[in-house]
Protein backbone atom coordinates (compact mmCIF):
# COMPACT_ATOMS: atom_id res chain seq x y z
CA UNK A 1 0.00 0.00 0.00
CA UNK A 2 0.89 3.46 -0.83
CA UNK A 3 1.64 5.87 1.89
CA UNK A 4 -0.28 9.36 1.66
CA UNK A 5 2.29 12.56 1.74
CA UNK A 6 1.70 14.18 5.00
CA UNK A 7 -1.14 16.78 5.18
CA UNK A 8 0.47 19.12 7.53
CA UNK A 9 3.89 19.96 5.60
CA UNK A 10 2.05 20.35 2.23
CA UNK A 11 0.49 23.08 4.23
CA UNK A 12 4.16 24.35 5.56
CA UNK A 13 5.63 24.26 1.95
CA UNK A 14 2.36 26.17 0.28
CA UNK A 15 3.01 29.15 3.26
CA UNK A 16 6.85 29.65 2.98
CA UNK A 17 7.29 29.72 -0.69
CA UNK A 18 11.03 31.21 0.03
CA UNK A 19 11.80 27.45 1.19
CA UNK A 20 12.34 26.22 -3.06
CA UNK A 21 16.25 27.07 -2.32
CA UNK A 22 16.39 26.49 1.07
CA UNK A 23 17.35 29.37 2.20
CA UNK A 24 15.23 32.19 4.30
CA UNK A 25 14.49 35.66 2.52
CA UNK A 26 14.16 38.74 4.07
CA UNK A 27 11.16 40.20 4.49
CA UNK A 28 12.30 43.50 4.57
CA UNK A 29 14.39 43.64 2.04
CA UNK A 30 10.91 41.82 -0.28
CA UNK A 31 8.94 44.96 0.74
CA UNK A 32 11.04 47.24 0.15
CA UNK A 33 11.34 45.84 -3.50
CA UNK A 34 7.80 46.05 -3.93
CA UNK A 35 7.03 49.09 -2.59
CA UNK A 36 9.98 51.23 -4.58
CA UNK A 37 7.83 52.67 -7.71
CA UNK A 38 9.26 53.61 -10.97
CA UNK A 39 10.61 56.62 -12.21
CA UNK A 40 8.05 58.16 -14.06
CA UNK A 41 8.86 60.13 -17.66
CA UNK A 42 7.97 64.28 -17.50
CA UNK A 43 5.94 64.96 -20.24
CA UNK A 44 6.91 67.97 -22.80
CA UNK A 45 5.68 71.27 -21.28
CA UNK A 46 3.80 73.44 -24.23
CA UNK A 47 5.08 76.89 -25.06
CA UNK A 48 2.26 79.46 -25.38
CA UNK A 49 2.49 81.12 -28.98
CA UNK A 50 2.24 85.09 -28.39
CA UNK A 51 0.00 87.31 -31.03
CA UNK A 52 3.32 88.56 -33.48
CA UNK A 53 3.34 84.70 -34.12
CA UNK A 54 0.23 83.93 -34.98
CA UNK A 55 0.07 87.25 -37.08
CA UNK A 56 3.36 86.20 -39.18
CA UNK A 57 1.45 82.22 -39.98
CA UNK A 58 -1.30 84.39 -41.22
CA UNK A 59 -1.72 84.95 -44.68
CA UNK A 60 -1.64 88.62 -45.31
CA UNK A 61 -4.16 88.56 -48.74
CA UNK A 62 -6.64 87.54 -45.86
CA UNK A 63 -5.88 90.25 -43.90
CA UNK A 64 -6.50 92.07 -46.56
CA UNK A 65 -9.62 90.76 -47.87
CA UNK A 66 -11.07 91.14 -44.36
CA UNK A 67 -10.11 94.69 -44.26
CA UNK A 68 -12.45 95.48 -47.89
CA UNK A 69 -15.05 93.66 -45.83
CA UNK A 70 -14.87 95.78 -42.94
CA UNK A 71 -14.89 98.93 -45.11
CA UNK A 72 -17.42 97.43 -47.64
CA UNK A 73 -19.75 97.55 -44.56
CA UNK A 74 -18.86 100.96 -43.05
CA UNK A 75 -19.84 102.27 -46.55
CA UNK A 76 -23.31 100.39 -46.81
CA UNK A 77 -24.44 101.65 -43.49
CA UNK A 78 -23.37 105.66 -43.86
CA UNK A 79 -24.91 105.23 -47.22
CA UNK A 80 -28.62 103.79 -45.58
CA UNK A 81 -28.59 106.66 -42.94
CA UNK A 82 -27.83 109.27 -45.30
CA UNK A 83 -30.48 107.82 -47.35
CA UNK A 84 -33.39 107.90 -44.22
CA UNK A 85 -32.39 111.65 -43.23
CA UNK A 86 -33.07 112.44 -47.03
CA UNK A 87 -36.24 110.50 -47.33
CA UNK A 88 -38.13 111.71 -43.77
CA UNK A 89 -39.02 115.41 -44.29
CA UNK A 90 -38.47 117.52 -41.77
CA UNK A 91 -41.07 118.36 -39.47
CA UNK A 92 -41.47 121.30 -37.99
CA UNK A 93 -43.31 121.48 -34.92
CA UNK A 94 -46.97 123.31 -34.86
CA UNK A 95 -47.63 125.75 -31.93
CA UNK A 96 -51.48 127.54 -31.63
CA UNK A 97 -51.19 131.19 -31.15
CA UNK A 98 -52.97 131.99 -27.58
CA UNK A 99 -54.81 135.19 -26.82
CA UNK A 100 -52.20 136.33 -24.53
CA UNK A 101 -49.48 136.35 -27.32
CA UNK A 102 -51.93 138.49 -29.38
CA UNK A 103 -52.08 141.03 -27.20
CA UNK A 104 -48.09 140.90 -27.24
CA UNK A 105 -47.96 140.95 -30.49
CA UNK A 106 -50.92 144.06 -30.80
CA UNK A 107 -48.55 146.18 -28.27
CA UNK A 108 -45.84 146.39 -30.92
CA UNK A 109 -43.10 144.22 -32.33
CA UNK A 110 -42.33 141.16 -30.60
CA UNK A 111 -41.37 137.55 -31.51
CA UNK A 112 -43.78 134.54 -31.23
CA UNK A 113 -42.23 131.39 -31.26
CA UNK A 114 -38.93 130.30 -32.92
CA UNK A 115 -37.98 129.08 -36.54
CA UNK A 116 -38.36 125.72 -35.69
CA UNK A 117 -41.71 126.31 -35.04
CA UNK A 118 -45.16 126.87 -37.09
CA UNK A 119 -48.06 129.11 -36.22
CA UNK A 120 -51.06 128.19 -37.33
CA UNK A 121 -53.69 130.82 -37.82
CA UNK A 122 -57.48 128.81 -38.72
CA UNK A 123 -58.88 131.85 -39.26
CA UNK A 124 -59.12 134.79 -41.78
CA UNK A 125 -56.43 137.35 -40.91
CA UNK A 126 -56.34 141.02 -41.99
CA UNK A 127 -53.31 143.38 -42.05
CA UNK A 128 -54.12 146.63 -41.80
CA UNK A 129 -50.06 147.97 -42.37
CA UNK A 130 -47.33 146.04 -43.88
CA UNK A 131 -45.97 142.42 -43.93
CA UNK A 132 -42.41 141.94 -44.15
CA UNK A 133 -41.28 138.44 -45.02
CA UNK A 134 -37.46 138.05 -44.51
CA UNK A 135 -37.96 134.34 -45.56
CA UNK A 136 -39.28 132.29 -48.16
CA UNK A 137 -42.73 132.38 -48.86
CA UNK A 138 -44.55 129.48 -49.87
CA UNK A 139 -48.61 129.77 -51.21
CA UNK A 140 -50.30 126.94 -51.64
CA UNK A 141 -53.56 128.65 -52.53
CA UNK A 142 -53.67 131.89 -54.88
CA UNK A 143 -52.74 134.72 -54.51
CA UNK A 144 -54.82 137.73 -55.82
CA UNK A 145 -53.52 141.16 -55.54
CA UNK A 146 -56.28 143.96 -55.66
CA UNK A 147 -54.10 146.86 -56.17
CA UNK A 148 -50.44 147.57 -57.72
CA UNK A 149 -47.53 144.53 -57.39
CA UNK A 150 -44.67 146.06 -57.32
CA UNK A 151 -41.33 143.45 -57.79
CA UNK A 152 -37.98 143.80 -58.05
CA UNK A 153 -37.23 140.47 -59.47
CA UNK A 154 -40.00 138.14 -60.72
CA UNK A 155 -39.17 134.38 -62.49
CA UNK A 156 -41.60 132.14 -63.27
CA UNK A 157 -40.69 128.67 -64.10
CA UNK A 158 -44.31 127.76 -65.46
CA UNK A 159 -47.41 128.54 -68.01
CA UNK A 160 -48.18 132.45 -66.66
CA UNK A 161 -51.70 133.65 -67.71
CA UNK A 162 -51.90 137.45 -67.38
CA UNK A 163 -54.54 140.04 -68.54
CA UNK A 164 -52.50 142.92 -68.67
CA UNK A 165 -48.95 143.79 -67.64
CA UNK A 166 -47.49 147.29 -67.65
CA UNK A 167 -43.63 147.39 -67.52
CA UNK A 168 -40.93 150.10 -67.80
CA UNK A 169 -38.39 147.55 -69.45
CA UNK A 170 -39.24 144.31 -70.68
CA UNK A 171 -36.26 141.99 -71.45
CA UNK A 172 -36.82 138.74 -72.77
CA UNK A 173 -33.84 136.24 -73.39
CA UNK A 174 -35.95 133.25 -74.91
CA UNK A 175 -38.63 133.25 -78.02
CA UNK A 176 -41.90 135.38 -77.02
CA UNK A 177 -45.43 134.24 -79.10
CA UNK A 178 -48.64 136.16 -79.11
CA UNK A 179 -51.70 134.99 -80.20
CA UNK A 180 -53.60 138.52 -80.04
CA UNK A 181 -52.71 141.62 -81.14
CA UNK A 182 -49.35 143.49 -80.15
CA UNK A 183 -49.99 147.05 -79.58
CA UNK A 184 -47.37 149.33 -79.34
CA UNK A 185 -47.38 153.27 -78.85
CA UNK A 186 -43.92 153.66 -79.86
CA UNK A 187 -41.18 152.80 -81.64
CA UNK A 188 -39.64 149.25 -82.28
CA UNK A 189 -36.08 149.18 -82.23
CA UNK A 190 -34.52 145.60 -83.96
CA UNK A 191 -30.78 144.31 -84.10
CA UNK A 192 -31.65 141.14 -86.26
CA UNK A 193 -34.05 140.57 -89.03
CA UNK A 194 -37.75 140.44 -88.77
CA UNK A 195 -39.95 137.79 -90.45
CA UNK A 196 -43.46 138.24 -90.91
CA UNK A 197 -46.02 135.64 -92.37
CA UNK A 198 -48.89 138.14 -93.53
CA UNK A 199 -49.09 141.67 -94.74
CA UNK A 200 -48.00 145.12 -92.52
CA UNK A 201 -50.45 147.84 -92.35
CA UNK A 202 -48.64 150.81 -91.46
CA UNK A 203 -49.25 154.98 -92.13
CA UNK A 204 -45.40 155.29 -92.42
CA UNK A 205 -42.82 153.01 -93.05
CA UNK A 206 -39.09 154.26 -92.78
CA UNK A 207 -36.19 151.75 -93.77
CA UNK A 208 -32.89 152.84 -94.29
CA UNK A 209 -32.50 149.89 -97.21
CA UNK A 210 -35.24 148.29 -99.02
CA UNK A 211 -34.79 144.77 -100.38
CA UNK A 212 -37.34 143.11 -102.40
CA UNK A 213 -37.29 139.45 -103.51
CA UNK A 214 -40.33 139.81 -105.14
CA UNK A 215 -42.67 142.13 -107.04
CA UNK A 216 -43.69 145.77 -105.60
CA UNK A 217 -46.87 146.64 -106.22
CA UNK A 218 -48.08 150.29 -105.14
CA UNK A 219 -52.01 151.28 -104.81
CA UNK A 220 -51.01 154.92 -104.57
CA UNK A 221 -48.13 157.31 -105.49
CA UNK A 222 -44.66 157.18 -104.74
CA UNK A 223 -43.44 160.30 -102.70
CA UNK A 224 -39.52 160.40 -102.99
CA UNK A 225 -38.41 161.91 -99.55
CA UNK A 226 -34.84 163.21 -98.85
CA UNK A 227 -33.47 166.71 -99.13
CA UNK A 228 -33.60 169.02 -101.84
CA UNK A 229 -30.35 169.34 -103.91
CA UNK A 230 -28.24 171.96 -104.65
CA UNK A 231 -27.47 173.98 -108.28
CA UNK A 232 -24.77 175.76 -109.93
CA UNK A 233 -26.37 178.00 -112.81
CA UNK A 234 -24.48 177.77 -116.16
CA UNK A 235 -24.01 179.52 -119.31
CA UNK A 236 -26.77 178.57 -121.23
CA UNK A 237 -29.25 181.01 -119.24
CA UNK A 238 -27.89 183.91 -121.09
CA UNK A 239 -27.48 187.82 -118.99
CA UNK A 240 -29.67 188.29 -116.46
CA UNK A 241 -31.21 184.42 -117.20
CA UNK A 242 -32.14 182.22 -113.73
CA UNK A 243 -32.55 178.81 -112.36
CA UNK A 244 -34.60 177.12 -109.42
CA UNK A 245 -34.39 173.44 -108.08
CA UNK A 246 -37.31 171.93 -106.37
CA UNK A 247 -37.91 168.38 -105.52
CA UNK A 248 -34.98 165.54 -103.81
CA UNK A 249 -32.42 163.86 -105.42
CA UNK A 250 -34.99 161.21 -106.53
CA UNK A 251 -37.49 163.42 -108.83
CA UNK A 252 -37.25 166.68 -109.28
CA UNK A 253 -37.55 170.11 -111.09
CA UNK A 254 -35.36 172.81 -112.99
CA UNK A 255 -36.89 175.92 -113.76
CA UNK A 256 -35.36 177.53 -116.39
CA UNK A 257 -35.86 181.72 -117.05
CA UNK A 258 -33.49 182.83 -120.15
CA UNK A 259 -31.84 186.31 -120.02
CA UNK A 260 -30.49 188.25 -122.94
CA UNK A 261 -28.57 186.43 -125.48
CA UNK A 262 -28.66 182.99 -124.00
CA UNK A 263 -25.91 180.51 -126.08
CA UNK A 264 -25.52 176.80 -126.02
CA UNK A 265 -24.59 174.87 -123.22
CA UNK A 266 -25.46 174.04 -119.75
CA UNK A 267 -28.20 175.67 -118.30
CA UNK A 268 -27.76 174.69 -114.47
CA UNK A 269 -26.00 171.55 -112.80
CA UNK A 270 -27.93 169.94 -110.26
CA UNK A 271 -26.07 169.15 -106.75
CA UNK A 272 -27.47 165.86 -104.99
CA UNK A 273 -27.64 166.06 -101.38
CA UNK A 274 -27.12 162.58 -101.00
CA UNK A 275 -24.30 161.06 -103.15
CA UNK A 276 -25.02 157.79 -105.17
CA UNK A 277 -23.03 154.85 -104.42
CA UNK A 278 -22.56 154.71 -108.38
CA UNK A 279 -23.59 156.76 -111.39
CA UNK A 280 -27.18 157.16 -111.18
CA UNK A 281 -29.48 156.54 -114.43
CA UNK A 282 -30.82 159.92 -114.58
CA UNK A 283 -34.57 160.54 -116.76
CA UNK A 284 -35.58 163.92 -117.96
CA UNK A 285 -38.25 165.27 -119.21
CA UNK A 286 -38.87 168.75 -121.00
CA UNK A 287 -42.28 170.47 -120.10
CA UNK A 288 -43.47 173.42 -122.41
CA UNK A 289 -42.74 173.58 -126.32
CA UNK A 290 -39.71 175.96 -125.39
CA UNK A 291 -37.80 173.38 -123.92
CA UNK A 292 -38.86 170.59 -126.28
CA UNK A 293 -37.90 172.73 -129.14
CA UNK A 294 -33.77 172.43 -127.97
CA UNK A 295 -31.72 169.86 -128.76
CA UNK A 296 -31.28 169.13 -124.97
CA UNK A 297 -29.19 166.56 -123.55
CA UNK A 298 -27.38 165.85 -119.80
CA UNK A 299 -24.26 164.96 -118.42
CA UNK A 300 -24.11 162.37 -115.17
CA UNK A 301 -21.92 161.64 -112.56
CA UNK A 302 -22.67 159.97 -108.93
CA UNK A 303 -22.75 163.38 -107.27
CA UNK A 304 -24.43 165.90 -109.46
CA UNK A 305 -25.74 166.08 -113.49
CA UNK A 306 -26.04 168.67 -115.73
CA UNK A 307 -29.06 169.81 -118.33
CA UNK A 308 -27.64 171.51 -121.35
CA UNK A 309 -28.81 172.27 -125.05
CA UNK A 310 -27.16 171.84 -128.27
CA UNK A 311 -28.59 175.13 -129.97
CA UNK A 312 -29.25 178.55 -127.75
CA UNK A 313 -32.31 178.42 -126.34
CA UNK A 314 -34.47 181.66 -126.90
CA UNK A 315 -34.22 185.21 -125.14
CA UNK A 316 -37.03 185.94 -121.93
CA UNK A 317 -38.04 182.49 -122.17
CA UNK A 318 -39.56 180.33 -119.22
CA UNK A 319 -39.69 176.18 -119.15
CA UNK A 320 -38.64 173.05 -116.85
CA UNK A 321 -37.17 169.84 -116.92
CA UNK A 322 -38.48 167.11 -114.78
CA UNK A 323 -35.91 164.37 -113.54
CA UNK A 324 -35.94 160.88 -112.01
CA UNK A 325 -32.72 160.21 -110.75
CA UNK A 326 -32.25 155.73 -109.50
CA UNK A 327 -29.26 154.14 -108.38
Amino acid sequence: MEKKPDETNQLESLEDPGTTTGSTVDESNSLESVDTPEPVKSKPVKKKRNFKDIISHVNVYVLLFILIIIVAVGIVLVGSQSNKKADSPTTLASKGLSADEIKTVEGGESKVGDPKQTLTVESNSIFSGKVLVRGDLDVAGTIKVGGSLSLPGISVSGNSNFDQIKANNLGIAGNVSIQGILTIQKNIVSSGGASFGGPISAPQLSVQSLQLTGDLSLTRHIDAGGGTPGKTDGSALGGGGTASVSGTDTAGTLTINTGNGPSAGCFATVNFSQRFNGTPHVVITPVGSAAGSLNYYINRNNTSFSICTANAASAGQSFSFDWVAID
